[in-house]
């Protein structure tokens, strides 16, 4: 008679990469398009480093202002 064999099926083995290249496909997308991830990272970036300076400077005015008053009273 027929011996049945186990294992995975060319059918099965194309849909399941078919459905791995969709969800490639929309991940893609979603990070490459306009307003999408990369973008959004690159917009934090310059967001991060803006207010690092900004802090940076409120440091050094704090710091000079008390220079300033700490010499006075000398």
């Amino acid at each position: 008679m027929f011996k049945k064999e186990r294992g995975i099926t060319l059918i099965a083995l194309v849909v399941t990469i078919i459905i791995l290249l969709i969800l490639a496909g929309v991940t893609l997308s979603l990070a490459v398009t306009q307003g999408g991830l990369f973008d959004k990272t690159r917009t934090a970036a310059n967001q991060y480093e803006d207010e690092q300076k900004k802090e940076s400077n409120l440091v050094n005015d704090i710091y000079n202002y008390v220079e300033q008053y700490s010499h006075t009273e000398s």
